[in-house]
C-alpha cells in the first residue's frame, strides 16, 4: 500500500477531521482514508440506491429491470 503525506493543511480543517473522526469512532487516519475512498469512487447506481433504502431488508420487494449503462450526453 502507499503512503500519502499532506503538508499546509488549515488548523480548522485538522480541527473538523478529528471532530469528524470522533463521531464515527475511527482515528483521523481512518476518516481520512474513508474520506479519499468515498470521494474517487463511482457513484452509486440509482437503482442500487433504490434496493438500500425499498428493498427486501425495508420489507419490500422491488424488480429493478437490467439496463446497460448510458452514454455521456456530450455537449
Amino acid at each position: 500500500m502507499a503512503n500519502l503525506s499532506i503538508r499546509k493543511l488549515d488548523d480548522k480543517v485538522v480541527e473538523k477531521l478529528r471532530n469528524r473522526a470522533t463521531q464515527h469512532g475511527v482515528s483521523m487516519e481512518e476518516e481520512v482514508r474513508r474520506i479519499i475512498e468515498q470521494a474517487v469512487s463511482n457513484p452509486a447506481r440509482l437503482g442500487d440506491m433504490a434496493l438500500q433504502y425499498f428493498g427486501k431488508e425495508q420489507g419490500l420487494d422491488l424488480q429493478i429491470p437490467d439496463h446497460k449503462p448510458h452514454q455521456p450526453i456530450q455537449l
